[in-house]
């Protein structure tokens, strides 16, 4: 086996948290659950204003996000964080703009402090959703368009690929992904390795996503898993 291949599969076998600085132990966990008020996007019929300009603008069933993380590893805190409707939260002046990968919808980038990013999904002129981290990544199911915005800022944007869970799914890197229902808008994914449980991630009304050393993982409210690398 080449150098190229062992570091490939070290690096497959070793989820990359940065929310803070780990302890090297086994049985990492990282749970993801809601933290946002656009919560009544997905359980009152996706009545609020960024459901509208979605389905206006062609995305009819785009739902904003909203995310709050639990690191566990030795001497590790919590860290919570939210992504939220659109228009809110405090202003930011934009770092770059990102196209993603529908061809249609654009990522507006924000730095609002350490580890601490916004990008607002935009498109024909409409801000369909928020996205956020802080502490911790975040994740978004747009129409089976999967969006991921990692604690250094960066997004990344691919179409398809999604598995409806419940059920035990091979995903991109070398992963497995057993994905359970756990109630109405409420899934939950553990993250299986080679060395067993990685990361589990959990939904709460909102998507979530993670960064797993570079294979970027989202976890739709409806069950849907989706990686890409």
């Amino acid at each position: 086996m080449s150098s190229s291949s062992t570091a490939r599969t070290a690096r497959r076998r070793t989820l990359r948290v940065a929310a803070a600085s780990l302890v090297a132990a086994a049985g990492l966990t990282l749970t993801a659950c809601s933290g946002s008020e656009a919560a009544d996007a997905k359980s009152a019929g996706h009545t609020n204003s960024a459901a509208a300009e979605s389905s206006a603008s062609g995305w009819s069933g785009l739902q904003s996000t909203g995310a709050k993380a639990d690191v566990k590893a030795g001497a590790a805190g919590k860290q919570s964080g939210s992504a939220h409707a659109a228009k809110g939260g405090k202003a930011a002046s934009v770092l770059r703009t990102q196209r993603l990968a529908d061809g249609i919808s654009t990522a507006e980038i924000s730095k609002l402090g350490d580890q601490h990013y916004r990008a607002k999904i935009v498109a024909r002129g409409s801000v369909l959703a928020t996205m956020e981290t802080r502490g911790h990544d975040d994740g978004l199911d747009a129409n089976d368009m999967f969006v991921t915005l990692t604690l250094d800022g960066q997004v990344h944007s691919w179409m398809g690929g999604g598995h409806q869970g419940p059920g035990t799914f091979k995903l991109a890197g070398g992963w497995t992904a057993k994905v359970t229902k756990i109630g109405e808008l409420r899934y939950r994914a553990q993250i299986i390795g080679h060395d067993g449980v990685a990361a589990t991630l959990e939904t709460n009304q909102h998507d979530v996503g993670l960064d797993a050393n570079g294979i970027y993982i989202v976890l739709s409210s409806g069950g849907v898993i989706s990686a890409h690398e």
